[in-house]
């Protein structure tokens, strides 16, 4: 038993069998702990339990942690590759209790792991204790039988681990392991101590105080246990060799490397096989666990272990590009292990492609401006300035210069590095603070100079621990709020989304103790940072306080699933409508979702229930949603779709969903920043609620999803049930009931409209008496109740029936009148249908009127003085021969 995976799983099982919870590693990017760039040790998951401020169901576990030390004060980078121990990522193999058991179980449990599962020998290992913990010294003579010469005392700080300036603290025991008088180097606490002959193979930390003040340490009420065995350590020793890079699973990745870059492995090159082999296991689990390669924050540590892999191939004369080859091997190794790694295989090789691509690019010229200006160094310091350029204009990281030049035994005037940012910034200030109305945005400016971009964690996490580094309110900067008062929070890193490309941002909860504060929205400021806006609920925040960060989780679940259906929908209006569709607005919101297409004409019935039931089909496929990071080009040639109201820079997220074909593997391809759902069945179900239009060729669909979907749709059934219940129908007798039911009504209403117009011309055959007004057959009558509609129907039948002469009806309404004035063909040389309307108008309080000469029709608000309006009419007759 020595394979490294043997090992890690040997030890998983022992804890195990004793009672232990085996608890999977948690991501790199700590959520528990803002203070942390990575996760550096194994303890780091726990720390909330420790302290009391988070209960889980178990009180012993053990875990195999991922570590990452590249960045922050906890940074090995700059040594991988020239020792035989430091890494950027590693394993750390723990055993922790929780006010469970202490030193002596931690004890035993150690030395029998070590000695019989293992197999290692006993005469090899040396022990240390802190110089006054006599108790663990008694123990380990005891439990191990080891001789006093073997069990070391240790009077500094090396034996004694505290969490920080104050917290959980307590002395170590630290295992070592003697590799042999052959290799150089002395027991811990002798001058030749430094050596690689006995190597440290496993901490147990006995946490037994809490550090209240500098000068306050008090017991702890339930001591609990906290160790660490790094895993390539331990399989050294177990696979005979010093060299934590001569184990199994560096061998077959440095034996992918040398396959990778065709350099065979020697003295000259082996530094850089280790540091590529190192340096894929570090950039694959970050990527795997959410960290893409960005300017700031994790996404530059991460591109900077990135291009320090990439130009160590170069320096081997890689001719191809090599990283992502080297992936599989990876996956080989560690794959069971950590399944996270096979899931994200393919957004791990295509981001190492794109990096180590776009580092070739700018590498020759780089290097070729750093080998000019080193030919001119008079001394053995570059200036501060050429870093600086390099870095500012062919991305260098100063640290990769630093280690372009170790060879040579040349350094970096990093104070005339930091001078030459300090000027970049300041110039940048002041083109941001003269631009315009950007000029009232310049606090954020302000903000984003002193504290850096918002680490985004909320693609994977909906809680995540932040600290607060700048507090606005009322448009100033401000050391703190309290109860009652709106401000703007931002935090180091948050899992809040900030609105952006149509997704409404995230709300939710800060808290720390006792003092809440309610998030209303979160909003993007200078393209990186997030704001969270509320008001304090109760209590204060101010600046450098740890919060707990929670967002609403069905509001999220509500807004991934909205948005992941618009992707969804947009290709489906494509595939059913054409190939002209394109977005042209968007709103993704918790509660629905709307979107909007160039398209010239409604969207029909037919159309709509034909894209529901093809996102649905897509829906209960159920396949995983994939993101990947592509150069914006690559991604336009690999079919992504750019959305509207999106800014896109160099390097792209695609989101990819559903089953496609040969030509198109997928059914939507994406390129989107928004949160998504894991799997398409999380939508749940989809249905469009409305099509309307926008403006000309803009056609506004909107939608609901999941339960809101299902809910708007059992609405739908209840209303045709209760429709049809009451004329008596069932469902599917209702459509023919209700045409039968309007085609009675049109016949009604047309025996209505006649038995109106019968009774109107006085219900005879004869019709209403007409008057002679100078020679002029004269009709005219005020009707009661008579649509204004009808008016020209009846006022027809009285010409025909009069032969000759002018008729005037006035329907009254509401107390309002209709005027209409109907003259025979015979009369139209002397008589004007539109001057007389005009004159009944202008008597019921109207204005104008309008029609033919033959029929006009106007109105007025004073139905009261109808009678009035019929005598002016007349009268306008009599005067007018």
């Amino acid at each position: 038993m020595s394979g490294t995976n043997e090992i890690r799983k040997t030890f998983l099982d022992f804890f195990a069998k004793n009672g232990h919870e085996v608890v999977p590693s948690a991501p790199l990017v700590p959520l528990n702990d803002p203070t942390l760039m990575f996760v550096n040790a194994g303890m780091v998951p726990f720390k909330n339990v420790f302290t009391g401020a988070e209960t889980r169901g178990y009180t012993q576990a053990t875990s195999s942690q991922k570590c990452v030390r590249a960045g922050g004060k906890h940074n090995d980078l700059d040594n991988v590759g020239y020792t035989a121990r430091h890494h950027t990522f590693f394993e750390m193999l723990g055993n922790f209790s929780f006010g469970d058991y202490f030193k002596d179980q931690a004890i035993s449990h150690a030395w029998e792991l070590i000695t019989k599962d293992y197999g290692i020998d006993a005469s090899r290992l040396t022990v240390t204790v802190y110089h006054d913990d006599d108790v663990a010294y008694d123990l380990w003579r005891k439990i191990a039988g080891l001789p006093e010469e073997r069990i070391i005392r240790i009077a500094t700080n090396d034996n004694f681990w505290s969490m920080g300036d104050v917290g959980p603290c307590g002395p170590c025991s630290e295992i070592f392991y003697d590799h042999g008088d052959h290799i150089w180097g002395g027991p811990p606490g002798s001058p030749e101590e430094d050596g690689d002959r006995f190597v440290e193979i496993w901490n147990l930390v006995f946490m037994q105080y809490e550090q209240r003040a500098a000068d306050n340490r008090v017991e702890l009420p339930r001591p609990s246990i906290d160790t660490g065995m790094g895993l390539e350590r331990i399989s050294a020793v177990m696979q005979g060799t010093h060299d934590n890079y001569e184990i199994d699973t560096f061998r077959r990745l440095i034996e992918a490397s040398v396959a990778a870059t065709g350099a065979i492995e020697n003295e000259d090159t082996g530094a850089s096989h280790r540091v590529i082999a190192d340096h894929l296991r570090a950039c694959s689990f970050l990527i795997a666990d959410g960290v893409l390669p960005s300017n700031e924050g994790r996404g530059y540590v991460l591109r900077r272990i990135m291009r320090r892999a990439m130009r160590h191939a170069h320096l081997l004369g890689a001719k191809d590009l090599v990283m992502h080859q080297m992936a599989p091997t990876l996956m080989t190794e560690m794959g069971q292990a950590f399944p996270e790694l096979v899931r994200a295989e393919k957004l791990i090789q295509e981001t190492l492609k794109l990096e180590e691509d776009k580092f070739r690019q700018m590498l020759d010229k780089g290097l070729r401006l750093l080998d000019d200006e080193v030919a001119k160094l008079s001394g053995d310091t570059l200036a501060g300035d050429v870093a600086f350029k390099l870095y500012d204009t062919f991305g260098f990281p100063l640290d990769l210069t630093q280690d372009a030049l170790r060879a040579q035994k040349l350094k970096v005037d990093v104070a005339g590095f930091n001078t030459s940012m300090d000027e970049q910034r300041a110039k940048a200030r002041a083109a941001w603070s003269g631009s315009g109305d950007a000029a009232t945005e310049a606090i954020w400016f302000d903000i984003h100079d002193q504290c850096g971009a918002t680490e985004f964690v909320g693609y994977t996490a909906e809680q995540a621990d932040g600290q607060v580094v700048a507090i606005v309110k009322d448009g100033e900067i401000v050391d703190g709020v309290s109860a009652g008062e709106e401000a703007v929070i931002l935090t180091n890193q948050t899992p809040f989304y900030a609105e952006s490309g149509g997704q409404m941002g995230d709300t939710g909860i800060l808290q720390e103790g006792e003092n809440r504060f309610a998030v209303k929205d979160t909003a993007k400021k200078m393209g990186t940072l997030h704001a969270h806006v509320g008001k304090v609920e109760t209590g204060s925040f101010s600046n450098d306080k740890s919060v707990v960060m929670t967002v609403d989780g069905d509001r999220r679940r509500r807004l991934r699933a909205n948005h992941s259906a618009t992707h969804v929908l947009h290709e489906a209006m494509r595939q059913r409508l054409g190939e002209h569709i394109t977005q042209k607005g968007s709103l993704v919101a918790p509660d629905k979702l709307r979107f909007d297409v160039s398209h010239p004409k409604a969207i029909t019935e037919d159309e709509i229930a034909d894209i529901e039931r093809l996102v649905n089909a897509v829906i209960r496929e159920n396949e995983a949603v994939e993101t990947r990071l592509l150069s914006y080009d690559a991604a336009i040639e690999a079919g992504a779709m750019a959305l509207f109201g999106e800014k896109y820079g160099d390097e792209v997220r695609v989101v990819s969903m559903g089953q496609g074909d040969n030509a198109k593997p997928n059914f939507s391809v994406e390129l989107c920043g928004g949160t998504h759902v894991k799997r398409l069945g999380d939508i749940g179900l989809f249905t469009i609620t409305s099509e309307s239009a926008v403006s000309s060729g803009v056609r506004r669909v909107e939608a609901l999803t999941g339960e809101a979907a299902f809910e708007y749709l059992m609405h739908q059934q209840r209303l045709l049930k209760q429709t049809a219940a009451s004329i008596k129908a069932s469902p599917e007798e209702l459509l023919d009931r209700v045409n039968a039911l309007l085609s009675d009504r049109k016949a009604l209403e047309k025996e209505l409209t006649d038995a109106r117009k019968k009774a109107a011309m006085g219900g005879g055959s004869s019709g209403p008496a007409a008057k002679d007004v100078n020679g002029v057959s004269y009709l005219g009558q005020v009707l009661d109740g008579v649509s204004p509609k009808d008016l020209r129907g009846i006022a027809d039948d009285a010409k025909k029936t009069l032969g000759s002469g002018v008729v005037a009806l006035i329907a009254v309404n509401d107390g309002k009148a209709a005027v209409l004035i109907g003259v025979t063909d015979d009369l139209l040389a002397t008589h004007n249908a539109v001057d007389l309307v005009r004159i009944g108008a202008a008597a019921v309080g109207g204005k104008g009127g309008g029609g033919r000469p033959d029929m006009a029709q106007a109105g007025g608000p004073d139905g009261s003085n109808a009678a009035a309006a019929l005598v002016a009419i007349e009268q306008a007759i009599a005067g007018d021969k």
